[in-house]
C-alpha cells in the first residue's frame, strides 16, 4: 500500500529541509527521483547522496521558480517525461507590513508560491492525464487557514493553493489523478531557526500546539507519502493539515 516502486517522482524546492525530507521518504518507498530548486548542485548534492543511498536513480535540475521563462521551458520539457508523482514544495516568504508592502516582493510570492506551480502542474498533469493515474500533493501552509502578519502575498499564495488543489481535483480525478496538499505547521528548519531561538516566540508557539512540540520534517514526509501511495487511491481535494493540532486551538 505505500510502495513505489518503477514511480518516478518529482520533488520542487528539494535541496534542504522538508523537500530533502520528501525526497528522502519517496526514495525509500521506491521511486527514482527528480529534484528540482533554484540552487541545487547538478551532482554532490544532499538530496542525490539520499536518493542513491536506497539504490534509485536521482536527477537534479536547477529551475528559479520566479523566473517565467524558466519554469514555462522546464515545463515544455516535462511534457515529454513520465511522471508519475509532483510534489509542488517550491515556495518563497516576503515579509513587510501591507499597508507598504512592495509590489515587487507581491509579485515575486505570487509567481514563486501559485503561478509557477500551476504552470508545471499543468505539464506534468498532460501526461498523467492521457495514462489515467498520477498523484500531485502542494505543499500550502497554516497561512492557507489563517491571515498571518507582513505577510499579505505569502497568505494570499497559500489560500490560492487550496483553491487550486480542489479545483484541479475536480478535473482530474475522474481521469486517475488525485490532487492534495499538506498544510505544514510550525516545522523546524532553516526557515524557522530565528523563531526557535527567540525565547518568547518559541514558547508562544510550542504553548500554542497541542502536541507541545515543533515538527519535524520527516512528520511531514509520512504524510506526503500516504498522499502519493495506493493507500490514498480513494483521497483527493484535500488539505491535510501536519500541524501538531495548532488549527484545532
Amino acid at each position: 500500500m505505500f510502495d513505489l516502486t518503477g514511480q518516478t517522482a518529482l520533488v520542487t524546492g528539494a535541496k534542504r529541509g522538508i523537500g530533502l525530507a520528501f525526497v528522502e521518504t519517496l526514495a525509500a518507498a521506491g521511486a527514482d527521483i527528480m529534484a528540482v530548486s533554484a540552487t541545487i548542485e547538478s551532482v554532490g548534492s544532499e538530496a542525490a547522496r539520499v536518493v542513491e543511498a536506497h539504490g534509485r536513480s536521482f536527477e537534479a535540475r536547477a529551475v528559479d521558480f520566479a523566473d517565467r521563462a524558466a519554469v514555462t521551458a522546464f515545463a515544455d520539457e516535462l511534457r515529454g517525461r513520465r511522471i508519475d508523482v509532483l510534489v509542488n514544495n517550491a515556495g518563497t516568504i516576503e515579509r513587510a507590513p501591507a499597508r507598504e508592502h512592495p509590489i515587487a516582493l507581491w509579485d515575486r510570492v505570487l509567481d514563486v508560491d501559485l503561478n509557477a506551480q500551476f504552470v508545471l502542474t499543468q505539464a506534468v498533469a498532460d501526461g498523467m492525464l492521457d495514462r489515467g493515474h498520477g498523484r500531485i500533493v502542494f505543499t500550502a501552509s497554516l497561512l492557507s487557514f489563517q491571515g498571518g502578519i507582513n505577510v499579505p502575498g505569502y497568505a494570499a499564495a497559500k489560500s490560492g493553493i487550496v483553491g487550486l488543489t480542489r479545483a484541479l481535483s475536480n478535473e482530474w480525478s475522474s481521469h486517475g489523478v488525485t490532487v492534495n496538499a499538506i498544510a505544514p505547521g510550525y516545522i523546524a528548519t532553516d526557515n524557522t531557526e530565528a523563531l526557535r531561538h527567540d525565547p518568547l516566540r518559541n514558547m508562544a508557539i510550542v504553548d500554542r500546539i497541542p502536541l507541545g512540540r515543533w515538527g519535524r520534517p520527516d512528520d511531514l514526509a509520512s504524510a506526503l507519502l500516504f498522499l502519493t501511495a495506493p493507500a490514498s487511491r480513494y483521497v483527493t481535494g484535500v488539505v491535510l493539515p501536519v500541524d501538531g493540532g495548532w488549527l484545532a486551538r
